[in-house]
């Protein structure tokens, strides 16, 4: 083995003794609906993180003939901790909040100088009795990504779909945020809604996009193609 290769392996095995991963599921994705061939595109996710004392995260992208994969985890200290709720002081693996950050997707393979592939993107699925009637395997599919051949297509469209807390305003419009994200500015105004009911929550498939025209006052809108 050569100097460089053994001393980061002992450097993981001496990091293992101290801190622990803890993998998460992905509560929102959203990426460019076309890529160019061959180069790495990044990738919005929105995960929730574990209670405990948290060193760093990696989205652990992955991708093969036919998708994109991505399984995220947490670095932690192995020090337990409690955490505060708004109920009592609970367990350090009980989730408290998302956060909204990202990872970088490897590039992709078009098939051929002049025709463009389609892949799967795809994340861990959570593990929750509504999460098992969307979808039973460990694997969530999240929607599609072109990667086409020379350079991309310039275009503001992001796939994008994830578990929301959606929302209808004293307007009439209404607005999904990604779950465990309560932010307002995180939410963004749904441009064809499927029907009047105020507030729900769900698993959407969709894209965002710019409009001709505003929505509800907005420059972006999210056009929903699917709920469950």
């Amino acid at each position: 083995m050569r100097p460089v290769a053994f001393a980061a392996l002992l450097g993981l095995v001496a990091c293992s003794e101290s801190v622990r991963f803890l993998p998460v599921s992905v509560q929102w994705m959203d990426w460019p609906a076309v890529v160019a061939a061959g180069d790495p595109f990044r990738t919005r996710l929105v995960v929730y993180q574990p209670c405990a004392l948290i060193r760093g995260f990696e989205a652990a992208p992955s991708a093969d003939a036919s998708a994109v994969t991505f399984a995220p985890y947490f670095v932690a200290d192995k020090e337990p901790v409690g955490c505060i709720t708004n109920m009592s002081v609970a367990s350090e693996m009980l989730v408290t909040w998302a956060i909204d950050t990202a990872g970088t997707a490897p590039g992709l393979s078009a098939v051929g100088d002049d025709v463009a592939a389609t892949y799967e993107m795809r994340a861990v699925a959570p593990s929750c009795a509504a999460c098992a009637l969307l979808n039973s395997a460990p694997i969530l599919i999240f929607g599609q990504v072109t990667a086409s051949p020379g350079s991309a297509p310039p275009s503001s469209s992001r796939n994008a779909a994830g578990f929301v807390m959606a929302q209808r305003d004293a307007a009439g419009c209404l607005r999904i945020r990604p779950s465990g994200l309560p932010n307002p500015a995180a939410a963004i105004v749904v441009e064809n809604p499927a029907d009047t009911t105020a507030q729900w929550f769900g698993f959407v498939r969709g894209y965002i996009y710019e409009p001709a025209a505003p929505v509800c006052g907005e420059s972006k809108a999210f056009h929903l193609v699917s709920r469950n």
